[in-house]
């Protein structure tokens, strides 16, 4: 059986940290921004850590 292609789309959003962690960006940044506070809008620019059933399957088809 040949090797599992890598996923491009799942590839381009999803990195892998120094420490093994894999990360995403948050949602809800695109677009309506004028009706969210500041407050949520600074926190929405920070990475998050992918965890739980959804590990596996990013792992799977980004390769990491």
């Amino acid at each position: 059986m040949p090797k599992m292609k890598t996923h491009r789309g799942a590839a381009k959003r999803f990195r892998k940290t120094g420490s093994g962690k894999i990360v995403r960006k948050k949602e809800g940044m695109g677009h309506l921004l004028s009706g969210k506070s500041r407050k949520r809008k600074r926190r929405l620019k920070l990475m998050a850590t992918v965890t739980g059933g959804q590990l596996e399957q990013v792992k799977k088809l980004t390769g990491m």
